[in-house]
């Protein structure tokens, strides 16, 4: 029986059908190998699909590491300045701009210190490069350039700007009669300040940076960072720059009263101009300067050498912060920058100058120390005072402990405040010069007291 189920299996296998005549094992193998295919085939298919969907995160995870590794190495002492610079939605946008202004062609050679701006007519062919953005302006003429955050062959490093007019040398040598020292308003460590007229009969303040061991590309650029996008009524107000070949320099408002410490010291006879009330209001008046560098910024701007030669007056006594040639900028999540100590001797915070490490208390504290300058009429150290007065804040933490705040005040002062103004005005200076930077208010905490 099994020998014919067999035979009768074989006979079967081998009968021919109607397909092309071919036996039925034949059909049979080539069905079994079709499906066999069909099967690789949609294995392959689906191997396939999983490879090009992991593909993208896996090419963007390497194209992360190219472009990590591919940025150049920045020191700490520039990321200090330039960590934060704008988003580059506006560096794209000052780009466009600059791409359909009809009036300006810039050249930058690398590694040459004669870059210059040439003016034609014919608008530019290509959009600026994004690694090449200053944005400025000429009386007549608009320029745009930028340059790179590491700065470009001796330029100074300055990046995104988008405001203010970029002077040529020869407008500023006739501004002040070719900087004669009639013109001479202030002199410093680096450089020259002088009185300029602009042709639409502006006054101006040019300050001439003395070209020293590079100081003044220093200067120039932390100066241009810190104050050119800074708009408020008590800070000085930066105008524009030049830079042409090793000349920098930088144009402020003219502010046409002088500064405090020519007004606090200087001989103004046995009567000050400056009454209690003036006063009071050039203390609120630099407050809320120093309170628009600290909060209404990002980064804050620490102005670092706050003083009275620091602070101009004009004609109605309104005060304005000046000079950020010291100037660090801070970024929202860092707390303090450790640098290298600088400012004024008398008005620099204690754990500044024994640590280095700098934060917005440490204005604070200039800021405490010249308010008591303003109501005491005494500098912060005058060593030809008796030995129990050299110190300004210790001679005056001794008169307030023995209830002696009177003495405190100027002899020039004619009419004096209220006992109690006086003390409120002595409280909010001894909180801001405590020598715990912890314990010390906030510049906005500082205007609500002196409001009150």
């Amino acid at each position: 029986m099994a020998f014919w189920n067999g035979s009768f299996l074989r006979n079967e296998l081998s009968h021919r059908t109607d397909i092309f005549g071919l036996r039925l094992w034949v059909l049979i193998a080539i069905s079994v190998g079709v499906v066999i295919v069909l099967v690789l085939f949609f294995i392959v298919i689906c191997l396939a699909y999983g490879r090009r969907r992991s593909l993208p995160s896996s090419s963007h995870r390497t194209l992360k590491h190219l472009l990590r590794d591919s940025n150049p190495h920045i020191s700490k002492e520039i990321l200090d300045i330039f960590r934060r610079h704008s988003p580059p939605r506006a560096a794209a946008a000052a780009a466009q701009n600059a791409a359909s202004l009809p009036v300006a062609e810039v050249r930058a050679d690398i590694g040459n210190a004669n870059h210059h701006v040439v003016l034609s007519e014919q608008k530019p062919q290509l959009p600026l490069p994004s690694s090449l953005t200053v944005s400025a302006e000429s009386h007549s003429t608009v320029v745009d350039v930028t340059l790179s955050p590491t700065g470009i062959g001796g330029l100074p490093e300055v990046s995104h700007l988008g405001w203010g007019h970029w002077y040529t040398l020869r407008e500023l040598e006739e501004a002040t009669g070719g900087f004669v020292d009639e013109n001479m308003i202030g002199e410093g460590g680096y450089g020259i300040v002088y009185r300029g007229v602009l042709p639409d009969n502006t006054m101006v303040a040019i300050k001439n940076l003395l070209n020293n061991r590079g100081q003044a590309e220093k200067e120039f650029r932390v100066e241009v960072e810190a104050i050119g996008r800074a708009r408020h009524k008590n800070l000085v107000r930066l105008l524009g720059f030049c830079v042409e070949g090793a000349h920098r320099m930088l144009v402020y408002e003219y502010v046409d009263n002088g500064n405090l410490d020519q007004w606090i010291h200087g001989d103004v006879g046995a009567a000050s101009p400056l009454t209690w009330e003036i006063r009071m209001n050039i203390i609120l008046g630099t407050a809320k300067g120093l309170a628009y560098l600290h909060e209404g910024l990002e980064p804050k701007v620490v102005h670092r050498d706050v003083k009275s030669s620091n602070i101009l007056l004009d004609r109605q006594w309104n005060s304005k912060v000046s000079d950020f040639g010291l100037a660090k900028l801070l970024c929202s999540e860092m707390s303090y920058v450790t640098t290298r100590v600088m400012g004024t001797f008398g008005y620099v915070a204690p754990e500044y100058a024994s640590t280095g490490m700098l934060n917005e208390k440490s204005d604070v504290y200039s800021f405490g120390i010249l308010m008591l300058e303003i109501i005491s009429g005494r500098i912060p150290v005058d060593y030809s005072r008796p030995p129990v007065e050299v110190n300004l804040v210790e001679w005056l933490k001794n008169l307030v402990g023995e209830r002696r705040s009177e003495e405190i005040l100027d002899p020039k002062i004619l009419e004096k405040p209220s006992s109690k103004a006086l003390k409120r005005a002595l409280l909010v200076a001894l909180r801001c010069v405590d020598t715990d930077a912890l314990e010390r208010p906030r510049m906005g905490h500082v205007i609500h007291m002196l409001e009150m």
